[in-house]
């Protein structure tokens, strides 16, 4: 899998799919559900750190160029127009309450939401649209293949839509050329140009997959992945820590609520375990690329 220069090398990307989507439909389903302050901090911490190690300073833009101002204003706005809580700190001037719980509330849903996003960003550089048509295309042909298109399609759009504009500039039909209303039938040319071509490749996407027979019973394919032992070690470990995880939450371990008041469980021995075990799952993927990087270097200075 290439990287950019200023990107790290990422060992689990070469796991198995199985193995990579075992484990992000661990954390993501884990970050959606779990609202637990601790849970909430260890699940952005990985994701953030995990980002980083995978796109470089890309990432390092992303998450505060967007992730940080969409945390805070998430953050404020719960409380500007939630108002339950029974923890009254002021009165704003309509005569609404601003209560603790709400803050603390708004806080918690930005804070899953940034890590959801970019726990997505990890996913979509780690599981490319061939490995989920290798897990999914058997089972179920025709979902898998709009789903992968659908992932692809925003790179792919991001990068088209720039060649259209360069082109359009170049002849002086871009969004900076004109009054307002040109500029208007400049940038609704440059959308027509794009839909024209969404659609033109959605459709010779689908002519090609059909004329290699994609989703007929009996169809073979061909596949670099070969689940070896080191996927088996992975996938059993990840297993066992993802099974933990959702026994732990099935069991409210990981309970919090934030209205009318705000309660969780208290911090035993066990408790501290659970988020132990839950830190353990999270930074699977930055303990294999660290291990790994360490081999290497093992075997560079060896030789």
């Amino acid at each position: 899998m290439s990287k950019s220069k200023e990107c790290h090398v990422d060992a689990f990307s070469s796991y198995h799919p199985l193995v990579n989507f075992l484990y992000f439909a661990f954390v993501l389903g884990f970050s959606m559900v779990f609202m637990h302050p601790v849970c909430l901090g260890i699940s952005l911490v990985a994701a953030f750190t995990y980002s980083i190690y995978l796109k470089g300073k890309k990432a390092i833009l992303f998450n505060f160029g967007f992730l940080a101002p969409m945390l805070i204003v998430t953050a404020i706005l719960n409380p500007a127009f939630n108002h339950e809580g029974q923890t009254i700190l002021i009165y704003f001037s309509n005569g609404n309450p601003l209560t603790l719980e709400s803050i603390l509330y708004g806080i918690a849903a930005a804070t899953m939401l940034s890590a959801v996003i970019c726990w997505f960003s990890c996913y979509n550089e780690v599981m490319t649209s061939d490995k989920f048509i290798y897990l999914f295309g058997r089972v179920i042909p025709a979902l898998s293949l709009i789903l992968s298109m659908v992932l692809r399609f925003v790179p792919r759009f991001k990068a088209q839509i720039k060649k259209i504009s360069y082109a359009q500039k170049c002849i002086g039909r871009d969004l900076s050329n004109g009054s307002w209303i040109q500029k208007a039938k400049n940038g609704i040319t440059i959308l027509s140009i794009m839909i024209t071509w969404a659609l033109e490749n959605a459709i010779e996407t689908a002519e090609s997959m059909k004329s290699r027979g994609y989703g007929l019973p009996g169809r073979t394919a061909f596949s670099i992945y070969r689940f070896d032992r080191r996927d088996k070690k992975a996938l059993l470990y990840i297993g066992i820590l993802g099974i933990f995880v959702l026994a732990c939450g099935l069991m409210k371990v990981y309970y919090f609520r934030y209205y009318p008041t705000v309660k969780g469980n208290p911090s035993t021995i066990f408790f501290l375990f659970s988020y132990a075990v839950y830190f353990a799952l999270c930074i699977v993927p930055i303990v294999i690329d660290v291990k790994e990087n360490r081999q290497w270097k093992a075997t560079q200075l060896n030789s």
